[in-house]
């Protein structure tokens, strides 16, 4: 069932949506999808963060040490950064890591 026909449908648990979806906390499915959304909004962040800074792909790809369609990938959520690669451009990009409260 796509999100789509789930839309038409009487929605009465948010839940029960993702479930069917995705599969149920836990499984497979639902980790895939969990670890794309993860990826999809990192992507994201950065993107948004490197066009503020006026920066181009292949400015933060030399600036970082990686090639421009790695960049590319990052921020289109297909590939999520090492943990290492994600603090470098963070860094560059004048981002900071809030803890949460």
């Amino acid at each position: 069932m796509s999100i789509m026909q789930a839309n038409k449908k009487e929605i009465g648990d948010f839940d029960e949506v993702m479930n069917s979806l995705y599969g149920e906390p836990g499984s497979a499915e639902r980790e895939s999808f969990r670890r794309e959304a993860f990826a999809y909004c990192v992507g994201s962040i950065i993107h948004d963060a490197r066009k503020r800074e006026g920066m181009t792909q292949l400015e933060l790809a030399e600036r970082v040490g990686t090639q421009k369609s790695y960049i590319s990938r990052i921020e289109t959520g297909k590939v999520e950064p090492s943990a290492g690669l994600f603090l470098n451009i963070i860094n560059i990009l004048g981002l900071t890591i809030a803890r949460p409260v």
